[in-house]
């Protein structure tokens, strides 16, 4: 692991836990925009494994602080690793940000069905976070994108790029 890569990673994870505040209850879910700010961050600038994990540890810790709930973690985690994925075969900004709509919109919307019927006793349809993921998602991503735009431009992704 790069010093730096984890470094940033854990920085991303401090804002993502001190921004947990700004979280959006819809139904069973707290939507929270900024962990998807994070994830196309993540997955522009330090890859796959870091956007994972950055996702994982930052829906652990919203967990144990009670900001969070157990469906943080397929809706971050599938986000981050799509999202990632996508930018590192294609090293499209755009490829990031629907590999976020499609990671946690739909493919991790879907995957919270089976823990919110099973661990969470919620009684949900196969569709049901869906929507409020992708509205969630759709917020995170524009204010991503609008960072990663403007730090293109700038001369500080060169800095950023060669860690």
């Amino acid at each position: 692991m790069k010093l730096k890569k984890l470094t940033i990673s854990a920085m991303l994870v401090a804002v993502a836990v001190i921004l947990s505040s700004f979280s959006i209850p819809i139904g069973p879910s707290r939507c929270f925009p900024i962990q998807h700010l994070c994830n196309v961050l993540a997955a522009v600038f330090l890859g796959p494994v870091y956007g994972v994990s950055m996702a994982f540890c930052t829906a652990l810790i919203r967990n144990l602080l009670g900001t969070g709930s157990l469906l943080a973690f397929p809706g971050s985690m599938v986000g981050a690793f799509v999202s990632a994925m996508i930018f590192k075969y294609t090293r499209s900004k755009i490829g990031a940000y629907l590999g976020e709509v499609i990671g946690t919109g739909i493919l991790g919307g879907m995957l919270c069905y089976p823990i919110a019927s099973m661990m969470m006793g919620q009684k949900a349809a196969l569709f049901t976070f869906v929507g409020p993921f992708l509205a969630s998602m759709l917020c995170g991503t524009v204010i991503a994108a609008v960072i990663i735009t403007a730090l293109y431009k700038s001369k500080a992704v060169r800095l950023i790029e060669n860690i």
